[in-house]
């Protein structure tokens, strides 16, 4: 199923993949910049470019972290991959303070628990979840301050251990006080990919909601019994390659799952942090992945 909402960015397709590119490690600051130089006309304005295409957490708050409506804590957990401990993020709604409720993991991008995934923990717990959401950087003190000196950072950890520590943190999560044992989880881009492992990793999840991230290990896939909700940006092609031998899986494997399409999106359209946002794109996923929850956590 594809949607066609209205593209988010006025920049050049050539400048957008190139950016993808840096956000994930293919090239570095100064190869992007010099790159990207040959389309925008010069260094100056590629570094501007840079500067506009990078987060904006103030612009891109919807929820304010001192929101009276919220109680928010943090949570150590203790990890099973050598890790030590991985702190959480939670939020849940102060009106029910006393009231167990349905979690939602949150995983978040290649750049540890940033304001942004905080943000989306905080949506979460005002629609009446309990929303977790682990940090993959706590071992290295935690989300930095600074996106290049995060996504550094996590270059640097174990994948495997990092998917260790999701699945420690949801099976924490689900006899945490204040929940009611109904799992689901939400991802992006690299927490996407953490949606599909917690997918195939905890039975008794309910639902797994993967924006543009990683499939599941094929092998893995018949062991999932999560509905499966996956969104996907139409031009974001490096990930969306991985979706046929993906959806066979699924077919091949009984799976319930929906995918959608957005043409016209980019990768990480969701982020209204930067200009990659897709405000018709985001709004419907969203409304769907609440739908989802709303339907399978009740």
């Amino acid at each position: 199923m594809t949607e066609r909402p209205e593209t988010g960015s006025h920049y050049p397709r050539a400048v957008l993949d190139l950016f993808d590119a840096y956000v994930h490690g293919a090239i570095d600051r100064r190869g992007f910049l010099q790159q990207c130089a040959l389309y925008v006309g010069g260094a100056a304005a590629a570094t501007a470019t840079l500067t506009a295409l990078s987060p904006d957490f103030a612009r891109g708050q919807v929820i304010r972290p001192d929101d009276e409506r919220l109680a928010l804590s943090r949570v150590d957990i203790a990890s099973p991959a050598g890790n030590g401990t991985i702190r959480a993020y939670v939020a849940r709604p102060a009106s029910k303070a006393g009231a167990p409720l349905p979690v939602i993991i949150v995983a978040h991008e290649n750049r540890g628990l940033n304001p942004h995934i905080e943000d989306i923990a905080r949506r979460l717990a005002l629609d009446g979840f309990m929303a977790v959401a682990p940090d993959a950087l706590t071992t290295l003190g935690g989300y930095p301050g600074d996106e290049d000196k995060a996504r550094a950072a996590f270059a640097t950890l174990d994948r495997g251990k990092i998917g260790e520590d999701f699945v420690a943190a949801t099976n924490h999560a689900r006899d945490m006080a204040g929940s009611n044992g109904k799992l689901g989880t939400v991802g992006f881009c690299f927490g996407g990919g953490i949606a599909n492992l917690l997918a195939t990793r905890i039975a008794d999840l309910r639902a797994a909601v993967p924006f543009y991230g990683s499939p599941a290990a094929l092998a893995d896939v018949p062991k999932i019994k999560a509905e499966l909700l996956i969104h996907y940006g139409g031009n974001d092609t490096r990930t969306n390659a991985a979706w046929p031998d993906y959806e066979a899986a699924l077919k091949q494997a009984g799976t319930r799952y929906h995918t959608y399409i957005y043409d016209g999106a980019e990768h990480g359209f969701n982020n209204d942090t930067t200009p990659r946002f897709n405000k018709a794109a985001a709004d419907l996923a969203w409304a769907r992945t609440m739908e989802l929850f709303r339907r399978t956590l009740a």
